[in-house]
C-alpha cells in the first residue's frame, strides 16, 4: 500500500474565458490568485491557480481558460463535485452571498452528516461548500470575505463512476480507507491527511460518458511531500500494472499522471517547492510567468493572451 500521499494537491479544471474565470474565484469566492502562467503544453493559453495566501497544497483550483471554448457535458468517468471546506455555521454566509452576486442554482442538504451548498461555476462547474468544524487549516480572506466564514481549501471531491469496483482498489492502495455510504455515495477518507482529504465515488450505472469542454475537471492532483516520495509511488504504481508518465517539471511542483479504470485523470504532485519560488508572497500571482523554454517568446505569447483585469 502507498503511504506517502497525504490528500489533495490540486484539482484543474477547464474554462472559456479567464477574466470572467478570475473574477469568480478571486471577487466571489474570494480565494487568492496565487500563481499567473500559461499552459505549458499550449502556452497560448493561460494557466491561473487560486488558493491560500501561499498556494498551499490542498488548497488550489487551477483553470485552463481556452477563449470560447464549448461547455463540457456531465456523465460518467470524470470528477463532477469539486468541495471546498469552511467553518460550522458558515453556509448562512455563503447563501447570502452568492445569491446576492446572481447565483440563481443554490442547494443545500446533509450528506454523511455535513451540511453543505452546492452551486455551479460560471461554465457550469459543479461546487460544493461543506462544513467542516475539524477542519484548523487557516484561510484566505479576500474581497470582504471574514475569516470565520472564508475557505479553508479542498474538503475533497466526488467521481462520477458507472462502476466502482476497481477504483475502490486503487483508492485503497493509494492510503484512502473506506467511511462510509450513503444511497449510490461512498466516502474513502485518508487517515491523518492533510485537509483535503476525502474522494466520494458516486456511482451511476447506466450514466452516459462525460464530454470534456469548459467546466469539465481535466485531471486531480494528490500530494506528496517530495520527489522522493513520489518517486516510491511511482514505482508502486507501475509495479501494479499503471501506467504512468515520467516525471514532469512544472515550475512549481513536479508531477506524474495515469489514468484510472474509471475514466479519470490522477496527478501526483510534490509539495516542493511551491509557489513562492519566481515571486515574493506579497505579489504572487501579480506578473505573468513562464517556463524557462518559452521567455524567449515572451513579447508573443503575452501579445496573444488578454489582459486579465483585477
Amino acid at each position: 500500500m502507498i503511504t506517502q500521499i497525504q490528500g489533495l494537491h490540486h484539482i484543474t479544471s477547464l474554462a472559456a474565458d479567464a477574466n470572467r474565470n478570475n473574477r469568480f474565484f478571486t471577487d466571489t469566492l474570494g480565494l487568492r490568485r496565487v500563481k499567473k502562467t500559461v499552459n505549458f503544453d499550449e502556452p497560448s493559453v493561460y494557466h491561473l491557480y487560486y488558493g491560500d495566501e501561499i498556494g498551499t497544497p490542498g488548497t488550489v483550483m487551477t483553470y485552463f481558460p481556452f477563449p470560447l471554448a464549448a461547455r463540457g457535458t456531465p456523465g460518467t468517468g470524470e470528477v463532477g463535485e469539486i468541495q471546498f471546506a469552511v467553518a460550522r455555521d458558515a453556509l448562512d454566509f455563503w447563501t447570502d452571498r452568492l445569491a446576492r452576486l446572481g447565483l440563481s442554482d443554490l442547494a443545500s442538504d446533509t450528506t454523511f452528516g455535513q451540511r453543505r451548498l452546492r452551486f455551479s461555476g460560471p461554465d457550469g462547474d459543479g461546487f460544493a461548500l461543506i462544513e467542516r468544524p475539524d477542519d484548523t487549516r487557516g484561510a484566505w480572506t479576500g474581497a470582504g470575505v471574514p475569516a470565520e466564514s472564508a475557505i479553508h481549501g479542498f474538503s475533497g471531491a466526488r467521481l462520477r463512476l458507472q462502476d466502482d469496483g476497481a477504483t475502490r482498489e486503487l483508492l485503497e492502495f493509494m492510503g484512502y480507507e473506506r467511511a462510509e455510504s450513503e444511497d449510490n455515495v461512498t466516502r474513502f477518507v485518508r487517515p491523518n491527511g492533510n485537509g483535503a482529504d476525502t474522494i466520494d465515488l458516486e456511482v451511476l450505472p447506466q450514466g452516459s460518458a462525460a464530454q470534456q469542454g469548459a467546466g469539465s475537471v481535466h485531471h486531480i492532483a494528490f500530494a506528496v511531500p517530495d520527489r522522493a516520495a513520489q518517486a516510491e509511488v511511482r514505482k508502486a504504481l507501475l509495479d501494479t500494472g499503471y501506467q504512468v508518465t515520467p516525471v514532469i517539471d512544472r515550475d512549481y511542483f513536479w508531477s506524474i499522471y495515469f489514468r484510472t479504470p474509471g475514466g479519470v485523470l490522477f496527478e501526483i504532485a510534490t509539495n516542493e517547492p511551491g509557489f513562492d519560488r519566481d515571486e515574493d508572497t506579497a505579489h504572487l500571482g501579480e506578473a505573468l510567468k513562464l517556463p524557462e523554454r518559452y521567455e524567449p517568446y515572451r513579447d508573443r505569447i503575452a501579445a496573444r493572451l488578454d489582459p486579465i483585469t483585477g
